[in-house]
């Protein structure tokens, strides 16, 4: 099956800096992929050279089988996409708004009532913009997106400012598209507890690079510890070190990277050693822990 989205080796260089360094994802139909990245970490850049908006200094862009650069035309019939904030009018309503951008699509306005359905806003579709929530704002933003029914859709921060009503909406609404319609999503965001929830796949960009890429569920599990409890910890730390167990400490825990079946033999031999046991549990790390760990501590923007 052909990727939706194929980055090959992007890079972007202003003046003597590098913005994005050689960063490659591929995007399958109907799957939802997250970008994550600390602010300045080429997020947004990289999205520009997707949709067309900057020219990459090196690498190249295939969407649904379309070179971007040589077939651009084609490719971005297979695009809808949200940079930033979408552009909106408020003095107009939900439909005067798709109604206009359908024309600069060139998209029949019969369009409308499927895109309008697809994100539930049938219902206010003839009142002004100006009196819509944020999330409502958002969804209709994304409804101008899948006017002309594209193959991929782009999504920059498409949760950013909603309360959890409406992040909920948001995140109910593109496994909709994903699941029913096979759409591919491609989604920048900085809300990580929202991209375990919601992707499928996650590339974490940290100053230009590609750090790591894999299923929410790789990323997360790539590193299983047992948290225990114990009265020696020094002492703990040396069985460990005896039982070749990567480990580190606090003033009563100890956390080993040891799998939970393994566990019984190590508590055993903590307690042969005169280490008192008083808890253990199996932690597994989030992809908030991973993010930090990977990004050396950087926050998102």
């Amino acid at each position: 099956m052909i990727p939706t989205l194929t980055a090959t080796n992007l890079t972007k260089i202003i003046g003597d800096k590098t913005i994005v360094d050689d960063v490659s994802f591929e995007l399958q139909r109907g799957e939802i992929f997250g970008f994550l990245g600390p602010n300045g970490a080429g997020k947004t850049t990289t999205i520009r050279m997707l949709v067309g908006l900057i020219r990459p200094t090196a690498g190249r862009v295939t969407i649904c089988g379309f070179d971007q650069r040589r077939q651009f035309e084609d490719a971005m019939r297979c695009v809808g996409c949200i940079v930033e904030n979408p552009d909106l009018y408020r003095f107009m309503t939900g439909r005067e708004n798709l109604e206009h951008f359908a024309r600069m699509l060139r998209v029949s306005c019969s369009e409308i009532a499927r895109v309008a359905e697809l994100v539930s806003l049938a219902h206010r579709l003839d009142q002004r913009v100006g009196t819509y929530s944020l999330g409502m704002r958002q969804r209709l933003g994304i409804a101008q997106a899948l006017l002309g029914d594209p193959k991929l859709l782009i999504l920059d921060e498409p949760a950013n400012g909603l309360d959890p009503a409406g992040i909920r909406e948001i995140r109910e609404l593109l496994r909709r598209l994903a699941n029913e319609r096979q759409m591919s999503i491609f989604i920048s965001s900085h809300l990580l507890a929202e991209i375990e929830l919601t992707c499928d796949r996650v590339a974490i960009i940290h100053k230009g690079r590609i750090l790591r890429e894999g299923t929410v569920r790789e990323l997360i599990s790539s590193r299983r510890e047992m948290e225990l409890r114990v009265d020696d910890v020094a002492r703990a730390g040396a069985i460990a070190t005896e039982h070749n167990l990567a480990f580190r400490t606090d003033t009563d825990r100890i956390w080993i990277a040891i799998e939970e079946t393994d566990t019984p033999p190590l508590i055993a031999a903590l307690v042969q050693s005169g280490v008192n046991v008083f808890h253990a549990q199996r932690r597994t790390q989030s992809l908030e822990d991973m993010f930090l760990e990977a990004t050396g501590g950087e926050s998102v923007d």
